[in-house]
Parts: structure tokens; sequence; C-alpha cells
């Protein structure tokens, strides 16, 4: 009798386990990584001191129901307030994962693009003031159960409001730079 209630104390807790942590995200909370660890240093090749491309973003345990991603780059050290460096959204999801390119082109078919506060469609790399210490990139993903109707060119408080009651889930990692 013991090992019985034994056993089926062991089977509620593994089904129990697997419903938790399966659920709706299919692997644990929704995570984003890049060239650098977070909270680690950004290589110079993605800032404005070097090629200013996009570093490849690898984005894993997307939550089911998810259609699409949006990014949000931007620096909140800036001494101007938050600086945005990199809009964009509309990247499709098919799985729980997905990798976004390093040196993602203005135009690109995998995304649609807005401009960021330097004025330009695409991603802009770190570029502090020269003496103001180091700043911290903040690299966001959003989940979002749609897809976002916004043209290209949009501005991040378009994108912000497009997708309020959207998102499913979000993630970030940090890099740091200074000059």
């Amino acid at each position: 009798m013991r090992l019985l209630i034994l056993v089926v104390i062991a089977v509620v807790l593994i089904i129990g386990g697997y419903v938790f942590t399966s659920g709706e995200k299919g692997g644990g909370p929704m995570r984003v990584e890049s060239v650098f660890k977070n909270g680690g240093e950004i290589p110079k090749e993605y800032t404005c001191d070097g090629r200013n491309v996009s570093p490849q973003l690898s984005v894993t345990s997307i939550p089911r129901g998810a259609k699409t991603l949006a990014i949000i780059v931007d620096d909140p050290d800036a001494p101007i307030g938050v600086f945005t460096h990199w809009i964009a959204w509309n990247i499709e999801v098919s799985g729980d994962s997905v990798s976004i390119p390093k040196a993602v082109p203005r135009k690109s078919s995998m995304m649609v693009q807005g401009v960021n506060d330097f004025g330009r469609i695409g991603y802009d790399g770190p570029c502090p003031p020269r003496g103001h210490g180091k700043h911290h990139y903040h690299f966001k993903v959003y989940a979002l159960d749609t897809k976002l109707n916004l043209r290209e060119g949009a501005r991040r408080s378009d994108l912000e409001r497009a997708m309020k009651g959207h998102i499913l889930e979000s993630a970030e990692t940090v890099g740091v730079y200074g000059r």
C-alpha cells in the first residue's frame, strides 16, 4: 500500500511539474542572447566606432501563440534621457526560437524597421559621448500575438502603442559600451 501511495505521489509530482514548466511557454521564460554576455562589453564592431552593424540575436523559449517579435534597443544612460538605437517588428515566428542575423540591412525582408533617435531607419549602434563613462544598452525583444499594422519609418511611440495588449512575453539582454 505504501509503495502504491509513493508511486501515485511521484506520478502526480512529475505530471504537475510537466504542466507547470511546459504550460504555454514550452521551456521556461523567453530569453534573448547575443555575441556579448548579459552585462558584458559590446564588441566595437557593433558600435559607431566599428562597423556599426546590428549584432546577431538568438531568441529562445518563445511562448506558444506568438506570431511575431518586435525589438527595441535603447540607452537609458544618455545625457538627454532614453535614446533609441533600433526598433523593428513583424519578425515572423515559427517554432520556439528565432535567430536574427548579424548586420540586418536598413531594408530587410525579415522585418519592418522604424526611425531611431539618430533620425534614420534601422540599427545604429552604441555611440556614447566621449568622457561620459560606460552606458548600458538594453536589447528588448517582445513576443506578440499578432502582426502589427505599422509602416516602415514609424517611431518608437507608434510601435509601443501598436504593441499594447498584444505582448505575450518579453526578454532582454544588456550590453555595456563606453568611449
